[in-house]
This record gives structure tokens, C-alpha cells and sequence, in this order.
């Protein structure tokens, strides 16, 4: 009553809550007579409803989603829905419906889901969907039906379409050139498993196309995909795991089947324009983004992606969001039947250009390097002495000079020189070889050997001796003596 139900109808148990009005699973066999105009929901489902009377939804002016399903309908009629215009959802599923008509779903102009699957549906009319050109998702699973005109999809226009599901019927026959020509986003969405499929060489190349590509419809039930090789029901056999049955198949047969995509790489941030290019003059120029999103003139909602008076596609800045499979959608007179055409863009970032060679910078551094080492080597310390003196933070003093070796032995030395008077050898030859005795301190027993100016390499024959006053004795006892 506070929903505005008449007593009718809130004596038959239905349940309002807010612009929602439940009356399912009261055993009703006919509608409640009077409804709420408020109601935007509506369920009738599992019921036993037979039959629905023309005009039965003009109080609903605000549906939007009418739920039928699981009820007893076997037909539907001429103007049951024609006060249904708003509504968006339709739920049949779950009946006896044997056949649609052509004025069956008149009025559902801005329908966009249509459940019909689990019914006994045999027969649909050329024209059964005629009329629904916002419809998105059609679920005709689970039926009788043995064949669907691919080609027209029975009045139902591909813009907006984007899940046909025709799963478990008994379809023995399919168009292999009409599947092949649908749109990629309606491949995508097109449901054929659970069906007696022949096993046909250009349908089994097709659908192993469509597996290989990824196509979620075919990918998602692969196993399910049975084809008859023998044409009788016992001769099932997989599509995809008994590849014996099509190993004499050639795919020259598939060659043409499909328009192949034209595969784009652009660069983000670059400009991309796109040409919807058809067999004969297009009437109307249609694009689907790869978000499944309608484009027609002036363009996208966010205003990325332009549609310009030719039909051509043109985005200015091409971003990430823009990567995917353009559609472009063309009817026309002249046209023998819609024409798609597909455009796979690929987007690729930017590479950084390589940074030049920073001569300046590098020719700097290497003076700083230069003269940091030419420091170290004047100011390091030279010696452990230091470097312990540098810990004791001491200042360093300077170290007085070593005695030189000939002077801290020279009392000790022993010079052996050649004759002064030997005619032969010039003055200039002359050298002089000093064996020094070991001295006492830091020698450790070692000889030292130092060569005067005067002595002379070619005649050391003669060499003598020639004692220090302080060490004669024992030089000669220590010395070397070369005869």
C-alpha cells in the first residue's frame, strides 16, 4: 500500500521497496491487475504465467527492467511490449517459447539485454529482432535452433552488439563466409560450443584462427567445440585436441575467409588517422574504440578521438588508452551487406635520444684528476717515518741526509787502477774499480762496487792494488784482486 499497490496486488504477496516491486515465486498465473507507475523493477519470475495481455505495461512508463524468466510462456504475441519503450533489461529465459515473431519484441527500442536462453526456441523470424538497434548482449543458449542467419543476424544491426550467445542448440550448419565477415569485437562475443558443427575444413581453419588469436568465445570453451565427422550423433569429436580428423585439410581453403587486421605502430604522442575504405560509396561510417565504445561524429566523449565528415578516424594525441582494435562499421545501398574493416594500433613510448658527448665537461675533469695525482706525488709523505708522524699529528720535521757510502767508506776502500804509463790505451779509457769492504753498519756483510772514471775495459790484466793508509791490511785480506 505505501507504494502506491493497489489492494489486488498487495493481497497477492508482492514486495515494493522503492521503485522496485518483487512478486516472484508466488505461483501467479496471471499479472497482478493493477501495478505502481513508480516501479523501474519489476519481477515476475518463477510464476506460472502463460500468457501476457497487449498494453499490460502502459502504467509502467518508468521500467527499466522487466523480469520474466522461469514462468510457463510458450508465446508472446503482437503488442506486448509496446508501452515498454524505456526499458533496458528483458528477462525471458526459462520458458517454453517455441518461436519469435516478427512483431513479437516490437517497442524495445531502447533495449540493450535480452535473455532468452533455456527455452525450446526452433524458429526465429528474417526480421525478429528488427527494431533493437541498441541491444548489446542477445543470450539465445540452450535452444532448438538449427540455423541463424549470420548474415543480417535476423534484423539486428552489429553497432552495438557485442555477445551473441547461440551455445548448445543444434546448429549443423553455418555460413563460413557470413561468420567470417562479422566485426572482430562480435567474434569476441560469439558463443558456438555445445553444437553439432561439421567438421569443415574452412570452419575448423577459422575457429583455430579465432583460438589462436585468443578470442575469449572460442579460447574460454575450447573443449567444448564438437564437430560430427561421420553425420551422425555419435561421431562427436573434439575440435581442437583430434587434429587427425582435419590432417588432409589444406589451408589454401581458408585463404580470403578474413580480411586480415592492419597491424599500426604509432608512437605516443604522434597523430593517427584512420580510413574506413569500402567496396562502394558508405551511406553511414561507424567506429568501435578498442573500449567497445560507439564513435560517430564529432567523436568520443572525452573528446580524444574525432570522426570527421569523410568517416575517417583522426586522434591528435595518441595515448596509451588508444591501443587496440579499431572497427569501422559501413552500410550502405550499394553495399552487398555491411562492410567492417580493423585496425590493430599498437603504442609505443618514446626512446630518449642519446645525450651528446660533453667534450668540455670530460676535458675538466680530467685536469682535476691530473692535478689531484701531481699533489699527492709532491706532498704525500715519502716515507713510514712520516706517515707515523702524520698519526701523532706532530709536525714533520725534516730528516738529516744519509752519509753517502763512499764517504762513510772511504777510509776503507781499496782502489785497483791500471798503470799510468801504458802507451796503447788513451787517457780517456782509463777507469778505476773501488771494491769497498763491507762496512760495520746497515751493509750486512755486502760488497759495494764503484767504477772510477779511468778505468780501463780492455786491459784488466794489469790491475793493482792500491790500499787506503787506515785499511791497507785488510783490504787485502777482504778485497777482490782480478788478474
Amino acid at each position: 500500500m505505501a507504494c502506491g499497490v493497489e489492494p489486488t496486488s498487495s493481497r497477492s504477496g508482492c514486495v515494493c521497496a522503492a521503485d522496485l516491486l518483487s512478486c516472484a515465486g508466488l505461483g501467479l498465473q496471471d499479472v497482478p491487475a493493477a501495478l505502481p507507475a513508480a516501479a523501474a523493477d519489476l519481477d515476475l519470475s518463477h510464476n506460472a504465467l502463460q500468457r501476457l495481455r497487449p498494453g499490460w505495461l502502459a502504467p509502467l512508463s518508468r521500467l527499466r527492467a522487466l523480469r520474466l524468466g522461469h514462468n510457463e510462456l510458450d508465446v508472446l504475441g503482437h503488442g506486448v511490449f509496446t508501452n515498454a519503450s524505456g526499458l533496458r533489461l528483458l528477462d525471458l529465459s526459462s520458458n517454453a517459447l517455441r518461436a519469435l515473431g516478427r512483431h513479437d519484441l516490437e517497442g524495445l527500442g531502447a533495449l540493450e539485454r535480452l535473455l532468452l536462453f533455456n527455452n525450446r526456441l526452433a524458429h526465429l523470424d528474417e526480421h525478429a529482432f528488427h527494431g533493437l538497434g541498441a541491444l548489446s548482449r542477445l543470450y539465445l543458449g540452450c535452444n532448438e535452433l538449427s540455423s541463424f542467419s549470420f548474415d543480417h543476424l535476423h534484423g539486428l544491426g552489429t553497432t552495438h552488439l557485442r555477445t551473441l550467445d547461440l551455445s548448445s542448440n543444434r546448429l549443423g550448419r553455418i555460413p563460413v563466409p557470413d561468420l567470417a565477415a562479422l566485426p572482430a569485437f562480435l567474434k569476441n562475443g560469439l558463443y558456438l560450443h555445445n553444437n553439432p558443427l561439421p567438421c569443415d575444413c574452412r570452419l575448423y581453419h577459422l575457429l583455430q584462427r579465432w583460438h589462436q588469436r585468443g578470442l575469449s568465445a572460442v579460447s574460454d570453451f575450447a573443449r567444448e567445440y564438437m564437430c560430427l565427422a561421420f553425420k551422425v550423433p555419435t561421431s562427436r569429436v573434439r575440435f581442437f585436441e583430434h587434429s587427425r580428423v582435419f590432417e588432409n585439410c589444406s589451408a589454401v581453403l581458408a585463404q580470403g575467409l578474413e580480411q586480415p587486421e592492419v597491424q599500426l605502430h604509432v608512437q605516443m604522442g604522434r597523430s593517427l588517422r584512420l580510413h574506413c575504405n569500402t567496396s562502394a560509396p558508405a551511406v553511414r561510417i561507424a567506429w568501435v574504440s578498442p573500449q567497445h565504445e560507439l564513435l560517430v561524429a564529432p567523436g568520443s566523449r572525452d573528446g580524444s578521438i574525432a570522426v570527421l565528415a569523410d568517416g575517417s578516424l583522426a586522434i591528435s594525441n595518441v595515448q596509451p588508452q588508444h591501443e587496440g582494435v579499431f572497427v569501422c562499421l559501413a552500410a550502405g545501398p550499394r553495399l552487398h551487406h555491411n562492410q567492417t574493416h580493423e585496425y590493430n594500433v599498437s603504442v609505443h613510448f618514446p626512446h630518449p635520444e642519446p645525450e651528446a658527448f660533453n667534450t668540455g665537461f670530460t676535458t675538466l675533469l680530467g685536469c682535476a684528476v691530473g692535478l689531484v695525482l701531481v699533489l699527492l706525488y709532491l706532498f704525500a709523505p715519502p716515507c713510514p717515518g712520516c706517515r707515523r708522524c702524520y698519526r701523532r699529528t706532530c709536525h714533520c720535521r725534516r730528516w738529516p741526509r744519509a752519509p753517502s757510502p763512499l764517504q762513510e767508506l772511504s777510509a776503507q776502500s781499496s782502489v785497483l787502477s791500471t798503470p799510468p804509463d801504458v802507451p796503447s790505451r788513451k787517457a780517456s779509457v782509463h777507469k778505476h774499480v773501488v771494491f769497498l769492504e763491507p762496512g760495520r753498519r746497515g751493509l750486512n756483510g755486502r760488497v759495494q762496487l764503484a767504477v772510477a772514471e779511468d778505468f780501463d775495459l780492455y786491459n784488466p790484466v794489469g790491475l793493482r792494488l792500491k790500499a787506503g793508509s787506515e785499511s791497507a791490511s785488510s783490504t787485502g785480506s777482504e778485497g777482490l784482486v782480478m788478474t
